[in-house]
Protein backbone atom coordinates (compact mmCIF):
# COMPACT_ATOMS: atom_id res chain seq x y z
CA UNK A 1 0.00 0.00 0.00
CA UNK A 2 1.58 3.24 -0.61
CA UNK A 3 0.61 6.48 -2.66
CA UNK A 4 -1.00 9.91 -2.06
CA UNK A 5 -3.87 11.26 -0.20
CA UNK A 6 -5.83 14.38 -0.70
CA UNK A 7 -7.63 14.85 2.24
CA UNK A 8 -10.01 18.10 3.40
CA UNK A 9 -8.70 18.55 6.66
CA UNK A 10 -11.44 20.26 8.73
CA UNK A 11 -10.75 23.18 11.39
CA UNK A 12 -10.26 22.56 14.76
CA UNK A 13 -7.53 19.41 13.85
CA UNK A 14 -3.74 19.67 13.72
CA UNK A 15 -2.13 17.80 10.69
CA UNK A 16 -1.24 15.25 12.81
CA UNK A 17 -4.49 14.76 14.34
CA UNK A 18 -5.30 14.16 10.55
CA UNK A 19 -2.71 11.55 10.00
CA UNK A 20 -3.24 9.61 13.66
CA UNK A 21 -7.27 9.37 11.98
CA UNK A 22 -5.66 7.60 8.48
CA UNK A 23 -4.01 5.33 10.58
CA UNK A 24 -6.42 4.31 11.87
CA UNK A 25 -8.57 3.80 8.88
CA UNK A 26 -6.16 2.12 6.74
CA UNK A 27 -4.74 0.18 9.68
CA UNK A 28 -0.98 1.47 9.07
CA UNK A 29 1.73 3.06 10.63
CA UNK A 30 3.27 4.68 7.11
CA UNK A 31 1.78 7.69 6.82
CA UNK A 32 2.97 10.94 6.83
CA UNK A 33 1.63 14.34 6.37
CA UNK A 34 3.53 16.97 3.51
CA UNK A 35 2.97 20.51 4.79
CA UNK A 36 1.85 21.61 8.16
CA UNK A 37 -1.85 23.93 8.36
CA UNK A 38 -2.58 24.88 11.38
CA UNK A 39 -5.81 23.96 13.40
CA UNK A 40 -7.79 26.58 12.33
CA UNK A 41 -6.90 26.43 8.99
CA UNK A 42 -8.84 24.08 6.68
CA UNK A 43 -8.46 22.53 3.01
CA UNK A 44 -5.58 20.49 1.13
CA UNK A 45 -3.76 18.65 2.96
CA UNK A 46 -1.37 16.24 1.00
CA UNK A 47 -0.76 12.81 3.25
CA UNK A 48 1.87 10.07 1.67
CA UNK A 49 0.67 6.33 2.65
CA UNK A 50 3.45 3.95 2.78
CA UNK A 51 6.55 4.81 0.72
CA UNK A 52 4.51 7.88 -0.49
CA UNK A 53 5.47 9.54 2.32
CA UNK A 54 8.95 9.79 1.11
CA UNK A 55 7.80 12.50 -1.43
CA UNK A 56 7.57 14.94 1.53
CA UNK A 57 10.26 17.39 0.33
CA UNK A 58 9.51 16.91 -3.40
CA UNK A 59 5.79 18.15 -2.14
CA UNK A 60 6.61 20.40 0.05
CA UNK A 61 8.61 22.93 -2.12
CA UNK A 62 5.41 23.13 -4.70
CA UNK A 63 3.58 25.71 -5.23
CA UNK A 64 0.17 26.43 -3.05
CA UNK A 65 -2.70 28.89 -3.36
CA UNK A 66 -4.60 29.85 -0.49
CA UNK A 67 -7.81 31.82 0.25
CA UNK A 68 -7.61 33.91 3.55
CA UNK A 69 -9.49 36.38 5.74
CA UNK A 70 -7.47 39.58 7.36
CA UNK A 71 -9.17 41.68 10.32
CA UNK A 72 -7.51 45.30 10.37
CA UNK A 73 -7.08 47.62 13.52
CA UNK A 74 -5.75 44.68 15.96
CA UNK A 75 -3.12 42.31 16.13
CA UNK A 76 -2.93 39.33 17.92
CA UNK A 77 0.39 37.33 19.88
CA UNK A 78 -0.03 34.41 16.90
CA UNK A 79 -1.24 36.79 13.98
CA UNK A 80 -4.18 34.77 13.85
CA UNK A 81 -8.17 34.25 15.64
CA UNK A 82 -6.38 31.50 18.33
CA UNK A 83 -4.36 34.38 19.86
CA UNK A 84 -4.17 37.02 22.68
CA UNK A 85 -4.98 40.61 21.21
CA UNK A 86 -1.39 42.70 22.05
CA UNK A 87 -2.49 45.44 20.01
CA UNK A 88 -4.75 47.91 18.23
CA UNK A 89 -5.07 50.98 16.15
CA UNK A 90 -7.73 53.27 15.28
CA UNK A 91 -5.25 53.40 11.67
CA UNK A 92 -7.62 51.51 9.05
CA UNK A 93 -6.55 51.44 5.20
CA UNK A 94 -8.45 51.68 2.46
CA UNK A 95 -9.37 48.69 0.01
CA UNK A 96 -7.56 50.86 -2.47
CA UNK A 97 -4.54 50.88 -0.37
CA UNK A 98 -4.32 47.57 0.42
CA UNK A 99 -4.33 46.87 -2.96
CA UNK A 100 -1.44 48.95 -3.73
CA UNK A 101 0.48 47.18 -0.90
CA UNK A 102 -0.54 43.70 -2.50
CA UNK A 103 0.69 44.61 -5.85
CA UNK A 104 4.06 45.69 -4.18
CA UNK A 105 4.85 42.45 -2.55
CA UNK A 106 4.37 40.14 -5.85
CA UNK A 107 7.84 38.64 -6.55
CA UNK A 108 10.75 37.34 -4.34
CA UNK A 109 11.15 38.37 -1.04
CA UNK A 110 12.95 37.51 2.52
CA UNK A 111 10.26 37.24 4.91
CA UNK A 112 10.24 36.81 8.29
CA UNK A 113 8.53 34.08 10.04
CA UNK A 114 5.92 34.25 12.88
CA UNK A 115 7.21 34.09 16.28
CA UNK A 116 4.64 31.16 16.65
CA UNK A 117 5.90 28.93 14.12
CA UNK A 118 7.67 25.55 13.93
CA UNK A 119 10.93 26.67 13.43
CA UNK A 120 14.10 25.71 15.22
CA UNK A 121 15.80 28.16 17.42
CA UNK A 122 18.61 26.34 18.62
CA UNK A 123 16.99 22.72 19.15
CA UNK A 124 13.73 24.31 20.30
CA UNK A 125 10.66 25.40 18.45
CA UNK A 126 10.11 29.08 18.20
CA UNK A 127 6.42 28.13 19.45
CA UNK A 128 7.26 27.04 23.21
CA UNK A 129 9.97 29.92 23.35
CA UNK A 130 7.17 32.32 22.76
CA UNK A 131 4.72 30.68 25.10
CA UNK A 132 7.81 31.13 27.40
CA UNK A 133 8.05 34.73 26.97
CA UNK A 134 11.96 34.46 25.94
CA UNK A 135 13.06 36.86 23.26
CA UNK A 136 14.07 35.77 20.15
CA UNK A 137 14.90 36.68 16.37
CA UNK A 138 14.06 34.78 13.64
CA UNK A 139 16.01 35.07 10.41
CA UNK A 140 14.01 35.89 6.85
CA UNK A 141 13.29 33.17 4.57
CA UNK A 142 13.52 33.44 0.94
CA UNK A 143 9.68 33.06 -0.35
CA UNK A 144 7.97 34.12 -3.61
CA UNK A 145 4.62 35.50 -4.09
CA UNK A 146 3.05 34.81 -7.57
CA UNK A 147 0.06 36.65 -6.44
CA UNK A 148 -2.17 38.61 -3.99
CA UNK A 149 -5.44 39.58 -4.71
CA UNK A 150 -8.17 41.05 -2.45
CA UNK A 151 -11.32 39.37 -3.41
CA UNK A 152 -13.99 40.68 -1.65
CA UNK A 153 -14.90 42.64 1.76
CA UNK A 154 -16.39 40.02 4.01
CA UNK A 155 -17.13 42.32 7.11
CA UNK A 156 -15.99 45.64 9.08
CA UNK A 157 -12.56 46.25 7.77
CA UNK A 158 -12.49 42.51 6.80
CA UNK A 159 -11.25 41.37 3.41
CA UNK A 160 -10.91 38.29 1.97
CA UNK A 161 -7.55 37.45 0.03
CA UNK A 162 -6.59 35.04 -2.16
CA UNK A 163 -2.60 34.03 -2.36
CA UNK A 164 -0.03 31.76 -4.93
CA UNK A 165 2.81 31.87 -2.89
CA UNK A 166 6.16 28.86 -2.72
CA UNK A 167 6.20 26.65 -0.30
CA UNK A 168 7.39 27.46 2.93
CA UNK A 169 5.21 31.07 3.09
CA UNK A 170 3.60 31.84 5.80
CA UNK A 171 0.25 33.29 5.19
CA UNK A 172 0.04 35.29 8.54
CA UNK A 173 3.14 37.03 7.72
CA UNK A 174 1.75 38.28 4.88
CA UNK A 175 -0.95 39.94 6.84
CA UNK A 176 1.31 41.18 9.19
CA UNK A 177 3.70 42.82 6.68
CA UNK A 178 0.14 44.33 4.61
CA UNK A 179 -0.77 46.25 7.58
CA UNK A 180 2.67 47.29 8.70
CA UNK A 181 3.41 48.87 5.24
CA UNK A 182 0.16 50.85 5.97
CA UNK A 183 1.09 51.85 9.32
CA UNK A 184 -1.98 49.53 10.76
CA UNK A 185 -2.22 45.97 12.08
CA UNK A 186 -3.64 42.73 10.85
CA UNK A 187 -4.49 39.16 12.22
CA UNK A 188 -5.98 36.40 10.01
CA UNK A 189 -8.95 34.87 10.99
CA UNK A 190 -9.37 32.03 8.60
CA UNK A 191 -7.47 30.01 6.24
CA UNK A 192 -8.16 27.60 3.61
CA UNK A 193 -5.50 26.21 1.17
CA UNK A 194 -7.27 25.61 -2.19
CA UNK A 195 -4.46 24.26 -4.41
CA UNK A 196 -1.35 22.51 -3.67
CA UNK A 197 1.58 20.40 -5.88
CA UNK A 198 -1.41 19.81 -8.45
CA UNK A 199 -3.83 18.68 -6.11
CA UNK A 200 -7.43 20.98 -5.71
CA UNK A 201 -9.68 21.34 -2.77
CA UNK A 202 -12.10 20.18 -5.75
CA UNK A 203 -10.78 16.81 -5.42
CA UNK A 204 -10.55 16.21 -1.93
CA UNK A 205 -11.69 13.90 0.22
CA UNK A 206 -13.13 13.96 3.95
CA UNK A 207 -12.10 11.72 6.38
CA UNK A 208 -15.31 10.63 6.41
CA UNK A 209 -15.29 9.81 2.54
CA UNK A 210 -11.89 7.95 3.37
CA UNK A 211 -13.69 5.83 6.00
CA UNK A 212 -16.11 4.29 3.31
CA UNK A 213 -13.42 4.50 0.38
CA UNK A 214 -10.83 3.32 2.20
CA UNK A 215 -7.95 1.89 0.13
CA UNK A 216 -9.67 3.05 -2.98
CA UNK A 217 -8.88 6.32 -2.18
CA UNK A 218 -4.79 6.34 -2.21
CA UNK A 219 -3.33 8.02 -5.48
CA UNK A 220 -1.09 5.74 -7.16
CA UNK A 221 2.17 7.08 -7.27
CA UNK A 222 2.65 6.52 -10.64
CA UNK A 223 -0.33 9.32 -11.20
CA UNK A 224 1.09 11.46 -8.70
CA UNK A 225 4.67 12.10 -10.31
CA UNK A 226 2.95 12.30 -13.68
CA UNK A 227 3.91 16.60 -13.84
CA UNK A 228 7.01 16.04 -13.42
CA UNK A 229 9.75 15.16 -16.42
CA UNK A 230 9.65 11.34 -16.90
CA UNK A 231 13.20 9.84 -17.88
CA UNK A 232 13.47 5.99 -18.79
CA UNK A 233 16.46 4.22 -18.29
CA UNK A 234 17.38 1.92 -21.11
CA UNK A 235 16.47 -1.61 -20.42
CA UNK A 236 19.47 -2.91 -20.73
CA UNK A 237 20.54 -1.37 -17.56
CA UNK A 238 17.67 -2.86 -15.35
CA UNK A 239 19.84 -5.00 -13.41
CA UNK A 240 22.32 -2.84 -12.69
CA UNK A 241 19.94 0.30 -11.71
CA UNK A 242 18.72 -2.47 -9.61
CA UNK A 243 22.35 -2.96 -8.03
CA UNK A 244 22.97 0.60 -7.12
CA UNK A 245 25.17 1.23 -9.89
CA UNK A 246 24.28 4.81 -12.06
CA UNK A 247 23.11 5.42 -15.44
CA UNK A 248 25.36 8.73 -17.46
CA UNK A 249 22.78 11.14 -17.44
CA UNK A 250 21.37 13.21 -20.45
CA UNK A 251 23.02 16.76 -21.20
CA UNK A 252 19.63 18.06 -20.94
CA UNK A 253 17.82 16.57 -18.30
CA UNK A 254 16.75 18.84 -15.53
CA UNK A 255 15.91 18.58 -11.81
CA UNK A 256 13.60 17.03 -10.15
CA UNK A 257 12.50 14.24 -13.02
CA UNK A 258 11.39 11.16 -11.95
CA UNK A 259 13.43 7.68 -13.08
CA UNK A 260 11.65 4.86 -14.70
CA UNK A 261 13.39 1.64 -16.22
CA UNK A 262 11.32 -1.59 -18.25
CA UNK A 263 8.53 1.35 -17.66
CA UNK A 264 8.62 0.40 -13.69
CA UNK A 265 8.53 3.67 -11.17
CA UNK A 266 12.14 3.52 -9.43
CA UNK A 267 11.94 6.84 -7.67
CA UNK A 268 12.92 10.65 -7.91
CA UNK A 269 16.07 11.08 -8.89
CA UNK A 270 18.73 13.38 -9.22
CA UNK A 271 22.30 14.22 -11.00
CA UNK A 272 25.64 13.97 -9.24
CA UNK A 273 28.70 14.17 -11.61
CA UNK A 274 27.19 13.66 -14.56
CA UNK A 275 25.46 10.12 -13.82
CA UNK A 276 21.26 9.51 -12.28
CA UNK A 277 21.23 8.54 -8.72
CA UNK A 278 17.63 7.60 -7.49
CA UNK A 279 17.66 9.61 -4.12
CA UNK A 280 13.78 8.78 -3.12
CA UNK A 281 13.61 5.41 -3.77
CA UNK A 282 10.07 4.38 -4.45
CA UNK A 283 10.54 0.95 -5.74
CA UNK A 284 8.83 -2.28 -4.05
Amino acid sequence: MKGLLNIYKPKGFTSQDVVSVIRKILSTREVGHMGTLDPQGEGVLLVGIGKGARLFDLMLKKDKVYEAEFDFGYETDTIDGDGVEIARTDIIPSEEDIKQVCNRMIGDCDQIPPKYSAKNINGRRAYDLAREGKEFNLKPCKIKIYDLKLLYKTGENKYMFQIHCSGGTYIRSICRDIAYALNSLATMTSIKRIFCSNFTVKNSITLDELKILGKDAIIPLEKVLEPYTRYDVPDSFYTKLNNGLRPDAPEDLEEPFIVYCKNELFGVGEIIDGKIRVKTYLRD
